[in-house]
């Protein structure tokens, strides 16, 4: 399952609709506090594609010792700013920043990464609202690829707010009507676990934990995990032996990441028509 084309074609069908709206300017705008590598990249990369999109796309960078009131400064100055629709705050934020605090600046309208607890609620609500990116742009690739998930048996592995819990919340809900479990790494006999499912997204941060084993020939298996090791960034599905028995798989990279992107994209432009700046 490419992720790759999917969020190309993503970005070229909201240019197209940016475009036809020549007055509408989109506007997205990111965060980051520090020097963290891998931060840096995601954000630029975030802004190519946004660029590319056709939208606005504005930077704040704040220093490794950025203070609280500083951090929460620019947060705000954002949300108080009627002419940014999204708001990211590229996380983790450096040690001594309270996250929460943060994020709670954000209105629900412009959290386009759905993070805060009110995006949240409303996802569990089932309200409309911005759905965390990661979680979205798998639904986005199954959708795509067609895998059918309406009765089908699903196991995620991971319970992170970013990711696991959204992930679980969208499979079972109304009109995808999956069958879920929600493992993770204390889940006793996880491999056999997986092997009754249909469908297995991990999302643990452990690489390489998913083997041929935990698979079901013809099952799906979506890889969302991501660990820095010697070898390089891998993800937590083996996925030279699973793709032998696998019916469909993502790579890592190139699967579930650049989807995320994708669907920043696309929660950006639904929040301009939230915010009433952009026609529906």
């Amino acid at each position: 399952m490419d992720g790759n084309r999917l969020r190309d074609e993503i970005v070229a069908s909201l240019r197209q609709e940016i475009e036809a709206a020549s007055q509408a300017a989109v506007c997205l705008a990111t965060v980051l506090v520090g020097n963290d590598k891998p931060s840096q990249i995601y954000v630029r990369n975030k802004h190519r594609k946004a660029q590319e999109a056709g939208m606005v796309s504005r930077h704040v960078e704040l220093a490794q010792n950025a203070t609280q009131t500083e951090v929460q400064s620019a947060v705000r100055e954002l949300a108080d700013d009627d002419s940014v629709h999204g708001i990211l705050v590229q996380l983790p934020l450096p040690a001594g920043v309270d996250v929460e605090a943060v994020l709670d600046l954000i209105p629900p309208e412009k959290d386009v990464d759905g993070l805060t607890e009110r995006s949240m609620g409303r996802l569990l609500r089932g309200r409309v609202g911005h759905v965390p990116c990661t979680p979205l742009g798998v639904m986005e690739l199954l959708n795509r690829y067609g895998i059918e998930t309406s009765g089908r048996r699903a196991v995620v592995i991971g319970r992170s707010t970013l990711v696991g819990l959204p992930q679980v919340l969208l499979l079972g809900r109304k009109g995808c009507d999956a069958t879920v479990t929600l493992a993770h790494s204390r889940t006793k006999d996880l491999a056999a676990l997986c092997r009754k499912a249909d469908i297995i997204i991990a999302a643990a941060g452990m690489a390489g934990l998913v083997t041929a084993d935990f698979v079901s020939p013809q099952a799906t298996v979506v890889d969302v995990g991501i660990s820095r090791t010697a070898a390089g960034i891998v993800g937590d599905v083996d996925f030279d032996s699973v793709q032998e028995v696998a019916g469909a798989i993502t790579p890592m990279p190139g699967g579930t990441g650049p989807m995320t992107i994708g669907c920043l994209l696309k929660n950006t432009l639904a929040a301009a028509r939230m915010l009433g700046a952009f026609p529906r």
